[in-house]
């Protein structure tokens, strides 16, 4: 008997606790070990081979959403995998051996339907590239080659840097971010010195339709729309935009909720 991708995916999706080619092996009475094992050597599971069975099911839409969530696969048990490395899981809420798997998520909103249409392994030690440089590459590379339309950007704070976020701007499109809690901003238009969001004040009105910042160190013109967006009891997120018309928290918080979503299910 032959083992196939579809042998192992169908494996990936049904098994929710134990991976292992051991565990595989002892549900398959034809397939040993070694012959899993000799396949995965082989064989390579690639963002394109992905892209070649998501794309003829995507359903395209020009206001879709795209979302960059980053996870990290718990190996903490075999050190001596090439892509693994300590680094933080969110999951875990600290650090662990893993291998980073960022992946970009093209979300119909409209139907509530999401497809993994690119991933990238975070390897910085074999390629020498960032999560942002990945980021910018899987959005080139959906812009320009797939050309699948989107309106937005949905990520969380890991990814918000100045440069990823004119990057997409330059591009057209809007982003919903939060902003970590020590970020300078001014509201003042210059007329006082940068200050961390969270030291920021806000009245009825902003509360409720957002305030215009500008972020240090950002092109002297480029100004970003600020929500205050209350996520539970005890947490709070600071959401930039630079979709300046955008007038209503309870429209971005429903956007944020969104990526939660999507970061949950993911």
């Amino acid at each position: 008997m032959k083992f196939t991708k579809l042998n192992y995916c169908q494996y990936l999706l049904s098994s929710q606790i134990n991976y292992t080619l051991t565990n595989l092996a002892e549900h398959l009475e034809q397939i040993s070990h070694d012959q899993i094992n000799r396949y995965l050597k082989i064989d390579l599971l690639t963002p394109r081979l992905l892209w070649d069975n998501v794309k003829d099911v995507i359903e395209i839409n020009a206001h879709a959403y795209l979302v960059f969530d980053d996870t990290v696969i718990d190996k903490r048990y075999a050190k001596e995998i090439e892509t693994s490395k300590r680094q933080y899981s969110g999951n875990e809420h600290g650090v662990i051996q893993g291998i980073g798997l960022i992946n970009c998520i093209y979300v119909n909103h409209e139907t509530g339907n999401f497809w993994v249409v690119d991933y990238r392994i975070y390897d910085p030690d074999s390629d020498g590239k960032t999560k942002i440089e990945h980021v910018t590459e899987m959005m080139q590379n959906l812009v320009y080659h797939k050309n699948l339309p989107f309106k937005a950007v949905l990520m969380d704070s890991w990814y918000v840097t100045n440069k990823l976020m004119l990057y997409i701007d330059g591009l057209g499109k809007y982003y919903y971010c939060p902003l970590k809690r020590n970020r300078l901003v001014d509201d003042t238009g210059d007329r006082e010195n940068y200050k961390r969001i969270e030291l920021l004040s806000w009245d009825e009105e902003e509360l409720k339709s957002g305030k215009i910042v500008k972020i240090k160190k950002f092109p002297g013109a480029k100004k970003v729309k600020l929500f205050r967006v209350t996520v539970s009891t005890n947490r709070t997120d600071f959401i930039a935009t630079n979709d300046l018309s955008q007038d209503s928290t309870d429209v971005v918080q429903k956007v944020c909720k969104v990526r939660w979503k999507v970061e949950f299910c993911s």
